[in-house]
């Protein structure tokens, strides 16, 4: 049983929740009338936004597990989608170790089927909020070596977390606990790309009682100050790769890294 399985959370169906969301917007059928009526007043490039955050963790991932990182620590998880990061991981190393942490109860519910490790490897489960780095990387000790390389996974997150509420900071505690060696892998939705589209997306969200906070390409560089940026650096997802063959060039408000810890 995954922790915090024993006191699971009553799931509020009254409120939207980005991680339900997130799921309609990939055409997932985990969520509710509440997660629709956000999804459907949102613009049509949100889906490709969602789509594109999905492509850029499989790419990242698959390059990470083909450089011999074997141990993920994916925060902000999200509802199950086929495939799970640790499918495409231990696709490449079976023997990979991985811990997912998401903060809905609905998550939670669908622990099952992200626990559902190759027989080499291992997959657990934390219900937790970012927001709490400490608790989550105390979980994360039990089951990752935390002295050797861990690659910490930060898929379309940040912009959930406003400035007052100090990501900057989050991000750093997290990274702190990590060797030398260990990589951020990190999406974020853009505030300078398509400034029209970014307002109307947080405003639908603002209805619904989640804030967001989108930010700039130097906004979200910040996250990666004193990292190794791997190439093609900080760039919009669709354009981040690291072998062939290349995504389908397209317009995309998200940017996406990966940088290395010195």
């Amino acid at each position: 049983m995954p922790a915090g399985r024993s006191n699971p959370l009553q799931i509020d169906t009254s409120k939207a929740h980005p991680a339900r969301v997130y799921d309609w917007l990939l055409g997932g059928k985990d969520n509710y009338p509440v997660d629709e009526a956000v999804g459907e007043k949102l613009p049509s490039e949100a889906r490709d936004g969602a789509r594109q955050n999905r492509q850029f963790m499989h790419r990242a991932a698959a390059w990470l597990a083909g450089q011999g990182v074997d141990q993920f620590l994916d925060i902000g998880t999200g509802i199950p989608t086929e495939p799970n990061l640790h499918q495409i991981v231990q696709s490449v190393v079976p023997a990979a170790r991985i811990v997912y942490t998401d903060n809905d109860p609905i998550v939670l519910r669908h622990a099952e089927t992200l626990l559902i490790s190759g027989p080499g490897g291992v997959t657990d489960y934390i219900q937790a909020d970012v927001r709490s780095p400490g608790k989550i990387i105390e979980h994360a000790r039990t089951v990752l070596d935390f002295g050797r390389p861990v690659a910490l996974s930060l898929i379309a997150l940040l912009h959930f977390i406003p400035d007052e509420q100090e990501p900057l900071a989050i991000v750093g505690e997290l990274l702190s606990a990590l060797p030398p060696g260990s990589y951020l892998v990190l999406s974020h939705a853009a505030s300078d790309r398509y400034a029209e589209l970014a307002a109307q997306v947080t405003a639908e969200y603002a209805r619904a009682g989640i804030r967001l906070g989108f930010r700039t390409r130097d906004e979200v560089a910040r996250f990666f100050d004193g990292l190794d940026m791997v190439e093609p650096g900080l760039v919009t997802a669709p354009e981040w790769f690291r072998t062939a063959p290349a995504p389908v060039p397209e317009d995309s408000g998200i940017y996406a890294g990966v940088a290395r810890l010195r």
